[in-house]
Parts: structure tokens; sequence; C-alpha cells
């Protein structure tokens, strides 16, 4: 019943040069009105200016910013093109709906030569903004006329957003799949597909110990917290659980790094190979293996120590990482960086250039206390930084999300890109997506987020060179991200475990949309 109603009202979302083929040019027998804006929120303000836009003429024609144009906002707009052009397209009284490939509409002015163009109330008082000065001269000079609504009902989609944002997520994701032919099925199969790739991983190897204890007190004189020691549990993290990952999820995996002289080298070399993973390590003795111990009390981190040498490696050293590359096979290389040495901005073109052509090729970013910068990752076929480096790189703070992304494919020419918005998700855009999309974050309570950019890059990885789908690989990796943040450390995620979240969250969205007809 409800694909049956969605199908009926699609029909009415057209193409602005199939809809000039079916209306004909000026004149026409039916008088024509149109209105264009964002409708990111529709609300009675939005109503109330439809209805009365279709009060005057035959036929009502809305067309919508799409969503690479949209300047409301960081991460705006709240509800994609697609839904937004749907929720206009179900209202009776509109009887076509454009999404406007362009910054104006300008375009569609020009084209379509409506009779009227309805602009709200807000537009005629004061002083005209010269983008509507812009299409009132356009109006006039075909003979068309502008109208401008009553302005009796007044809302803002953005002042609404700010009191509460809609639950649509599940919407979101449906209305995604359905428009890339992506069932829950294919997700399965993916997680199927994704066995026996080579993944060569090369990247800083950290130590992420966890110090437990419980608060019993402080000094009266001085701000120093009294702890009573519990337990310490040492996790491997950094590039050495990326490879760990990508082992469990059915890969072949080497892993070259760069360890210290010491115990944790042991323990790094142990871990490895419990986990089955070729492991190909360089021991520099001028620096320790990088560990960072993190004191907690009651589940509260207190402190932090780490213990690490930032120093760019040798020149040595670079050269035996640059051999391995060349000479291990792979389907895959990633290089995982988190500026401990191994990565810099006179290394990594010297590393990138030792990769064989046709090699899936692949770069993250993941730089909590130094200096990263995701676009000396150049002509990669994945990238995965997250929104501050991206921002960082680019000396951007102001532009939405899809205009960074942008930015980014422009300066270093990646062909996908993940871009992970933490707890809002994140927004992935490459060949089979040009435009790019948002995902919703999939974790129902965050425990401990450390490692899931981590768990997305490994699973994200395999399911790109697997499918060639950057929406596939997003979710995939997500679901990963989100089963990792629902763990207490940086544990490694089993594909069993994102085959469940498939199955909960294919469940929840067939409720969702359901329970509503």
């Amino acid at each position: 019943m409800e694909k049956k109603f969605k199908n009926h009202f699609s029909k009415k979302i057209i193409a602005l040069d199939d809809l000039i083929k079916i209306l004909g040019k000026r004149p026409r027998k039916k008088k024509i009105i149109l209105c264009h804006g964002n409708f990111d929120v529709v609300h009675p303000g939005h109503v109330r200016h439809l209805i009365y836009a279709k009060s005057k003429a035959d036929l009502l024609i809305v067309s919508i910013t799409a969503d690479k144009y949209i300047q409301k906002g960081i991460y705006r707009p709240f509800v994609p093109e697609s839904l937004r052009a749907q929720n206009l397209a179900a209202f009776e009284m509109v009887d076509y709906v454009i999404l406007d490939q362009n910054k104006t509409s300008i375009r569609t002015l020009k084209n379509l030569k409506p009779d009227f163009y309805a602009k709200g109330f807000e537009y005629s008082s004061g002083e005209i903004p010269p983008a509507t000065q812009e299409e009132s001269k356009i109006v006039e000079k075909y003979g068309g006329e502008m109208i401008f609504t009553p302005g009796d009902i007044v809302y803002s989609s953005t002042k609404l957003l700010n009191l509460s944002q809609p639950k649509i997520d599940n919407y979101k994701i449906l209305d995604l799949m359905e428009r890339n032919k992506i069932s829950f099925n294919s997700l399965r199969e993916t997680l199927k597909k994704i066995k026996k790739l080579r993944v060569h991983v090369i990247g800083d190897t950290i130590i992420d110990t966890h110090t437990k204890t419980n608060l019993i007190g402080g000094y009266l004189k001085t701000p120093t917290p009294s702890v009573l020691y519990q337990e310490t549990k040492d996790y491997t993290g950094g590039a050495a659980i990326v490879a760990k990952h990508l082992k469990k999820a059915g890969a072949k995996v080497c892993f070259t790094t760069i360890l210290g002289n010491d115990k944790l080298k042991d323990f790094v070399i142990d871990e490895m190979k419990k986990s089955k993973i070729q492991l190909n390590f360089i021991v520099d003795k001028t620096r320790p293996t990088t560990n960072k111990n993190t004191i907690m009390a009651t589940g509260y981190n207190l402190l932090k120590i780490d213990k690490v040498d930032n120093q760019p490696i040798s020149g040595n050293i670079l050269n035996r990482i640059k051999d391995s590359i060349s000479k291990e096979k792979a389907d895959i290389i990633i290089f995982s960086d988190f500026r401990h040495g191994i990565f810099n901005k006179s290394s990594i073109p010297i590393l990138t250039s030792s990769i064989k052509r046709g090699i899936f090729k692949v770069a993250d970013s993941q730089v909590a206390t130094r200096w990263g910068n995701i676009t000396d990752f150049k002509n990669f076929d994945l990238i995965t930084p997250n929104e501050k480096e991206a921002r960082f790189s680019l000396a951007d703070q102001d532009s939405n999300i899809s205009g960074l992304t942008q930015q980014l494919d422009k300066k270093i020419n990646c062909k996908n890109l993940i871009l992970k918005l933490g707890e809002r998700g994140i927004f992935g855009q490459g060949k089979s997506n040009p435009s790019g999309f948002a995902l919703p974050s999939f974790t129902k309570k965050i425990i401990d987020a450390v490692g899931a950019g981590d768990a997305l890059l490994a699973y994200s990885s395999l399911a790109l060179r697997a499918t060639k789908s950057v929406l596939i690989s997003s979710i995939l990796g997500s679901l990963a991200a989100s089963c990792e943040c629902e763990k207490d450390g940086n544990i490694v995620i089993d594909p069993s475990e994102i085959n469940e979240k498939i199955k909960k969250l294919e469940e929840s969205v067939n409720y969702s949309v359901t329970s509503k007809i």
C-alpha cells in the first residue's frame, strides 16, 4: 500500500527539460506558477505559501535546491533532496516538483518561463535582496509576473530544527538504499565477498593501556586525587587494530610497522601471531613502542600518560618500508596514519610512489594530539578523514559538509571519500554517488568511541574494493564503527556482529515504515 502510494506521487518529480517538453513553450493554454526554495522541513508557512500560489494558476510547480547548494548551516539540509522532493510531491496542490541542480533559480526561470513566480511575503518587505531583484528582472523580461504570498503564518525551518530534529533516520537509510537498488541481503552478501582479499597495512602501532582505579579521596592542600589501583589492560591500537579487524573480516593481512626495542614490542608480536597476521616489523632503537596509558576512576578518565617519539623515521627505515610495499602482493594497501613517525609531508609521496599500478589505495588520518594533513594523500581510491581533520587541512571552518567534501575531492583527486562526523554519522561521496549522501550513526549507546574509525576503515576498504559501491562501503563501515562504540576498549569486530546489526536495522526500518501506514 505504502509503496503504491509512493510510486503514484513520485511521478510528479521530474527533470526540468522533460517538464518543458510536456508543458510546451509560452504562451500556454494553462497558467503556470513556480515556487522555489529549500523546503528542508515543510511547515504550516510553506503550506500556506503553496496553497496561495496554486490559487493563482492552473499548475503549481515547485523547484527545490539540491543538497550540495544549500548554505543555511554546516549540517544542512537535514532532510536529503530525494525526501524533500517526495514530501512536496505528496501535496495535492503541487503538480510537479523539480530538483534544481543550480545554486539559484535563475536557470529554471529562464528555461521554464512560468506565468507567475511566487515568493514569500518576507521578500517583499524592507529592502529587497539582490538575488530577488535579479529574479524579478528575468521574470519581467519574458513577460511574467512576480507574486508575493501572504505573511500571516510565519515559521522558520532553521528555528524548528534548532528546537527539535525529527526522527527520520530510518527513512533516510531506506530512501538511500531504494534509490541505489541496495537490499539488506546485498549487505550480507558483501560480508561474504570481502573474504580472502589480500591487504597490506602500513602504519603506526599504538598500545592503548587502560589503568582502572577507584577514587578514594584527595589531599586537602593540593588538587591531587587519590585512587586505589584495580587493574591494567593493554590493547593493540592504531594501525595494529586495523590489521586485526581486516583479519577477523576474513582478509589475508600483512602488517608493516615500527616498534621500539622494549616489552611492548613482544606484546605486539604475540598479538599478531595469535591473530595469524603476517607481521613485518622494523625495530627502531631510538624510539619506544608508542603507548597511551589512560588512568580511569569509576568510569571517568582522570589522566593520560603517553610514551611516544614523533620524530620522522630515518632514511634507512623509510627505504625498508618502501621495499616492503613494492614487494608484498596485495589487492589493497592501507596507509593508517597517526603521525607518530612513519607518515609526513616528505615520506608520503615516496611511499605512495612504491605502490604498484592496479592496487586499491586507501588512506586514513586519525590524529588526536598531532597535526596531520589528509591532503598529503593524493589520487587515492578511498580516504576516510574526520571533519576536524578535513577542516584543518583545508583551513575551512564555515563550508557545509557537502562543500567540504567537494573541496577535498578537487584538491587531492580522491575517487571515494567517507567523512566521519562523530555522533552525526558520516558523509560519503564517490564515483557511484558523485552528489554525496549522509548516513546517520547506527550506535544505540556509546560506551567507548575509541577505535570506531579503525573499524570503519577496515570494513569500508574491503567492501568498496569488493563492490565498487561507496554507499555499501559506508553502510558496512558505519555498522562496524557502531559495534565498536558499544564495546569497552578497542576490540576486534567480527562479521557476525555486523550481520546482527543489519538484522536489527532491517527490523527497525520495516517497523518504522509499516507502522505509519
